[in-house]
């Protein structure tokens, strides 16, 4: 078994070639950005696919590319716009990233994206191996890959048995990514690489029967396909409680909260947020003293979590019709009053959306 801490990873001979042989004939031609390879339709399609199946960015993909087709349209779209297009896909920092990029490809590079890797991963949201599959397969330049599929593909096929995410473990998967990229069919290979690691050498249950490198693969060979790649190590996730008050008005609909544009759910519209630490009554005094609006009347929905990578948050939803509109709150622009008809034209997470579309189902909310 291969330690990459203490000797290179040494790369199967003929890796490259049976790869794409396997691809030519059973490798996936016909999603939505593998036609019309350019550079903005791939960095779309590789953005959106961090963290996220395909399966789930083909409908927001399609929908994203009919409103902003080209990266002019997107960098002059509002903010909300974006987000309300990227809302439901998470890690929203990547939604916000796409809209500074297409900005700056705009104004500093006259619309055209750089066709090296080094200057691309200076353009924010764009790491190496995005970078590395935008200048392979929009511009057919040899650059290599290691998003999460490619990771454990190859530490599949060298018998890597530390964590991929540890320094010198990845490291060395890069050193071997470099070393198995060829030179001809660069783009063909970073999405063949992509497609076996989605397709066969799967998370769980890997086909290794029907993979064309199950003779070349180590954990194959000693039977640890389900050890490998090893899981991150585990941290406890701390649970944060919060009230979410639904503050409905007769006239002027709910009162949303636009969040600071970093952080979790940054930029979209919410609920406003309140410590849980108080009670009904005293939070019916903050609420009144904050935002200026009276609780006339409150019922408590069913509480649920929502879970993010490093903490839970549990949120509290509170039904609460209010009067005695001030005029501050109509002033500052982190808050607007929202009818039922515009709740889908703005950026709001997933699991606000469900509450406000349906608050008595909360309950049927699935966790992320």
């Amino acid at each position: 078994m291969q330690q990459p801490n203490s000797t290179p990873l040494q790369a199967p001979p003929h890796f490259a070639q049976k790869l794409l042989a396997w691809f030519d004939e059973y490798g996936r031609k016909d999603l939505p950005w593998q036609q019309n390879k350019t550079a903005y339709r791939v960095w779309v399609s590789e953005i959106m696919l961090q963290q996220t199946q395909v399966g789930t960015v083909i409908d927001y993909y399609l929908r994203f590319m009919a409103s902003f087709p080209d990266v002019g349209s997107l960098a002059g779209a509002h903010e909300d716009a974006v987000l309300e297009h990227w809302a439901g896909l998470g890690y929203y920092a990547r939604a916000r990233n796409l809209h500074k990029t297409a900005k700056l490809v705009t104004e500093e590079y006259a619309g055209e994206f750089p066709d090296q890797v080094e200057a691309l991963c200076e353009l924010p949201g764009i790491g190496r191996s995005t970078a590395g599959a935008i200048t392979s397969i929009a511009f057919g330049k040899q650059a290599s890959i290691l998003d999460g599929n490619v990771k454990r593909v190859l530490s599949r096929i060298a018998g890597v048995t530390t964590w991929p995410g540890e320094r010198k473990t990845e490291q060395s998967l890069w050193s071997l990514s470099d070393a198995l990229t060829p030179d001809a069919r660069t783009g063909d290979y970073t999405q063949a690489i992509m497609d076996l690691g989605a397709t066969l050498c799967t998370r769980s249950k890997p086909d290794c029967r029907r993979c064309p490198m199950s003779q070349d693969c180590a954990a194959h060979q000693q039977g640890m396909q389900s050890e490998i790649p090893a899981s991150k190590p585990k941290k406890s996730h701390p649970t944060k409680q919060v009230w979410m008050p639904i503050l409905e008005h007769p006239k002027e609909g709910i009162l949303l909260h636009k969040r600071p544009p970093t952080g979790i759910w940054g930029g979209l519209y919410s609920l406003p947020e309140f410590d849980f630490s108080l009670d009904k009554e005293t939070l019916a005094v903050h609420i009144e003293n904050e935002l200026g609006l009276k609780i006339l009347d409150f019922h408590a929905l069913k509480p649920f979590t929502h879970t993010f990578s490093h903490y839970k948050l549990e949120i509290n939803p509170l039904r609460c019709q209010v009067n005695d509109l001030q005029l501050s709150i109509q002033e500052d622009n982190r808050y607007a009053w929202c009818t039922d008809d515009k709740l889908l034209q703005l950026g709001l997470p997933a699991p606000i959306k469900k509450i406000l579309l349906d608050p008595d189902k909360q309950t049927e909310l699935a966790l992320e």
